[in-house]
């Protein structure tokens, strides 16, 4: 199996292309691919193994694991930064792979990404998955909110990615959300610097809390499946939003509700459940 590099391409110092890497077996070319969408202050990497697994088990599909804009590579994109526009991105980069087939599954932010960028229609998309997201508007549980204005109050450069590390442990998240926050700093002359602009990044998280996306999911569209999944512990989805998708799926709309055993983090807490039920339901 081979994974190209990231592809970028620029027009003075703009991407026009989402940063992202395709992942397929040798010798192939797909013509049917499976965009996985991170959460937010995360990069296309956090699905690597999982995006391997799924060529693995279905050499008959691709994998391309996409930053999204202000995220990873995929940085200098202009405004507006909303949800709408990150879907644009994605949907931009969905016509670069002329595929015949097009899956999009999303984590977190990169959730209501996805939906947002099915809103579109595009005729080759077949499924679109939700992982531990919501259609809804409104503030969630994730604590991206908090963690984004920690990150305002740090220093502008540090002397090694373990001051992050520790000042983000410091302010109650966890060893795991630290060490990852951290992977979004690069070396600069005098130290490291965020790779990232925090200012922009605040209004797309704005834009995540004031979007809603219901008119996907009701009514569904015919020969594309809607999956939501559901973490048993921490997830944003709420108690109203669970019972509205599954009354969705028991009146006969393309739409399926999954709990799975893990927290919001569910692609790091629980890959194998979170890979196995992909296979299992990626199209034939």
């Amino acid at each position: 199996m081979t994974g190209h590099l990231p592809e970028s391409r620029t027009i003075g110092e703009r991407p026009v292309t989402l940063a992202h890497r395709r992942i397929h077996t040798p010798g192939t070319i797909p013509n049917r691919w499976v965009l996985f969408l991170h959460g937010f202050l995360g990069a296309g990497r956090n699905w690597a193994s999982i995006g391997r697994g799924v060529v693995e088990a279905r050499p008959d599909w691709g994998v391309v694991l996409v930053d999204l804009r202000l995220h990873g590579d995929s940085q200098g994109l202009a405004p507006p930064h909303t949800v709408a526009a990150s879907a644009s991105d994605v949907n931009s980069l969905i016509l670069r792979l002329e595929a015949a087939e097009t899956v999009i599954a999303g984590h977190s932010f990169g959730g209501k990404v996805a939906l947002a960028a099915a809103r579109a229609g595009d005729p080759t998309l077949r499924q679109v998955w939700v992982m531990d997201s919501t259609p809804s508007a409104g503030r969630t549980e994730a604590g991206a909110d908090r963690l984004l204005a920690l990150l305002a109050r740090l220093p502008e450069r540090f002397d090694d990615r373990g001051e992050v590390v520790r000042a983000v442990q410091g302010a109650g998240f966890n060893l795991h959300i630290a060490e990852w926050t951290a992977t979004n700093l690069v070396r600069s002359p005098n130290g490291y610097r965020w790779k990232f602009d925090l200012a922009a990044l605040d209004l797309l998280l704005e834009d995540f809390y004031r979007e809603d996306l219901w008119s996907v999911v009701e009514p569904s569209v015919p020969g594309r499946e809607v999956i939501f999944v559901r973490a048993t512990r921490g997830s944003i989805m709420d108690e109203a939003a669970a019972a509205r998708i599954s009354r969705l799926e028991a009146d006969g709309e393309c739409v399926r509700l999954i709990a799975l055993d893990g927290g919001h983090w569910i692609n790091m807490e629980n890959p194998d459940a979170v890979l196995e039920l992909l296979i299992r339901h990626l199209p034939r």
